[in-house]
């Protein structure tokens, strides 16, 4: 991963999302620290998929076993409904 101050950065815009166009990730700087990442959107993207679905995982997990049966969570899926 190629790393820039954030005033080169800001300077070399264009340049810099080009690069991650071309599936390049880079760590943007200020004072030697990483404050930013550029990554290609759709790694982005993926990332974010995989840990929606590892938090819903996660929260099943907890969930406890529901003792009814299909046809009682259909029937109850419209209770409280006005017709």
């Amino acid at each position: 991963m190629r790393e820039i101050q954030a005033t080169e950065a800001k300077t070399h815009l264009a340049q810099l999302l080009s690069a991650v166009e071309r599936g390049e990730t880079i760590a943007i700087t200020r004072h030697g620290k990483p404050v930013a990442h550029l990554v290609p959107a759709e790694n982005q993207d993926r990332a974010a998929r995989k840990a929606a679905v590892k938090r819903f995982k996660a929260w099943r997990a907890t969930w406890k076993g529901i003792d009814m049966s299909i046809e009682e969570i259909l029937a109850a899926r419209h209770e409280g409904h006005r017709y």
